[in-house]
């Protein structure tokens, strides 16, 4: 079964079962990746499916910091709860310590010293990590590894 028609599934399912937040957040996803193959022109594949996923976590946690900081936590919790939906479709998120561990062995492979050498490591990390780790929380520990505020 495609992820596509995991998700069909999955809203089917909501929509039987009467869990109102898991079926307006699956059909909002199911409305982007529609949205998606309208404009590749054709169906997605799992691994586009996925991507339009990210997307919607990524808008998710977003929308909470803007939430809190504007004092809305009515709304922080709506968004956690739609997260914690999207979030089951990842795969699974890579610890920090793992993420250490690949950023400090590519930083010894390239012989990376200093932020100028950021976008090396990066363009080495990111495809191993894709997916499994966010790209905000790589490319900050990339810069902390480089500078050395952190225990080797």
């Amino acid at each position: 079964m495609s992820l596509c028609e995991q998700f069909q599934a999955d809203l089917t399912q909501a929509m039987k079962s009467g869990a109102k937040v898991r079926l307006a957040t699956l059909r909002l996803l199911t409305a982007a990746i529609k949205n998606r193959q309208i404009d590749k022109g054709g169906p997605l594949d799992d691994v586009e499916a996925l991507e339009v996923v990210r997307l919607a976590t990524k808008q998710r946690r977003e929308a909470i910091a803007l939430a809190r900081q504007y004092g809305r936590e009515d709304i922080a919790q709506q968004e956690e709860q739609e997260l914690a939906i999207l979030e089951a479709y990842l795969p699974e998120q890579l610890s920090t310590d793992d993420l250490i561990q690949r950023i400090d062995a590519v930083i010894q492979e390239l012989g990376a010293t200093s932020d100028k050498d950021l976008g090396r490591v990066m363009r080495v990390v990111m495809p191993g990590v894709q997916g499994r780790a966010d790209g905000t929380t790589v490319n900050r520990l990339v810069r902390e590894r480089l500078a050395g505020s952190l225990p080797v």
